[in-house]
């Protein structure tokens, strides 16, 4: 955790929350118990904050001596757009909209590659959920090469929220899925579309795979199965780029 995007402290935490600073999660020693405990409990449940218990270790690491009194929090160096102004101004632009949905991607890395590759391509959003997924800090930061400064991000409490709002507006989701029959060559991205990538370890929720409206896979001629997320978006996104040029 970076210093400028984490608060120790429930005190400082519970105000966090109260001045609508975006947390990305929230750290708190198990076992912990009070007043105070049950008030940030409460606050982070009615705002949907990603949060988990840890041992007292793992504050004592993250807060690098700091006197933390129990909890952390992880706050957003960046502010989050809200879906339905950013798709309208998708839709009214002269680009052709391209977003990208990112179902769960948990590491950080990946995140950053991901994000700088979408800069690059034109991407006009990226849409995560509210948890679950890979935390904006510093690492993210550096890996994007400070692309998550330039494209605007959603947060929607369900990816699928996210698939019907882009269904509902004229754009077809494409999921990016071993389980497709047609490889990426054989779609058409010459229209407002959405491309769905799975996370590291599961990929893509079966139930949201049951709802978009196309699926495609890259062919893999090796005997490893599958790529690192970060490469299969680059090859999705790059294949937008070629299409559309």
């Amino acid at each position: 955790m970076d210093k400028d995007t984490t608060i120790f402290g429930i005190h400082s935490i519970i105000e966090a929350i109260k001045s609508d600073k975006t947390i990305d999660k929230v750290f708190i020693q198990k076992g912990l118990r009070g007043e105070l405990f049950h008030e940030l409990e409460k606050l982070l449940r009615a705002k949907g904050i990603n949060s988990s218990y840890v041992p007292v270790e793992k504050l004592n690491r993250l807060s690098k001596g700091g006197n933390h009194q129990g909890a952390a929090a992880q706050i957003s160096p960046i502010e989050f757009h809200n879906i339905d102004d950013l798709v309208m101004a998708s839709l009214e632009s002269d680009r052709m909209p391209l977003f990208l949905l990112l179902d769960q991607i948990s590491d950080v890395r990946n995140f950053g590659a991901i994000v700088r590759t979408a800069e690059c391509t034109g991407v006009s959003g990226i849409i995560i959920q509210k948890k679950g997924g890979a935390p904006i800090n510093g690492d993210t930061i550096k890996t994007s090469a400070g692309a998550i400064f330039k494209i605007p991000i959603c947060k929607v409490d369900h990816i699928k929220d996210a698939v019907f709002h882009m269904q509902s507006s004229g754009i077809k989701v494409i999921a990016a899925t071993e389980k497709a029959d047609d490889y990426l060559y054989d779609l058409s991205f010459k229209e407002p579309c959405a491309i769905i990538m799975g996370s590291e370890g599961k990929g893509i929720n079966p139930s949201v795979l049951k709802v978009v409206d196309e699926k495609a896979k890259l062919p893999i001629l090796g005997d490893i199965a599958s790529l690192n997320v970060s490469v299969a978006c680059g090859a999705f996104l790059y294949e937008v780029m070629r299409q559309r040029l």
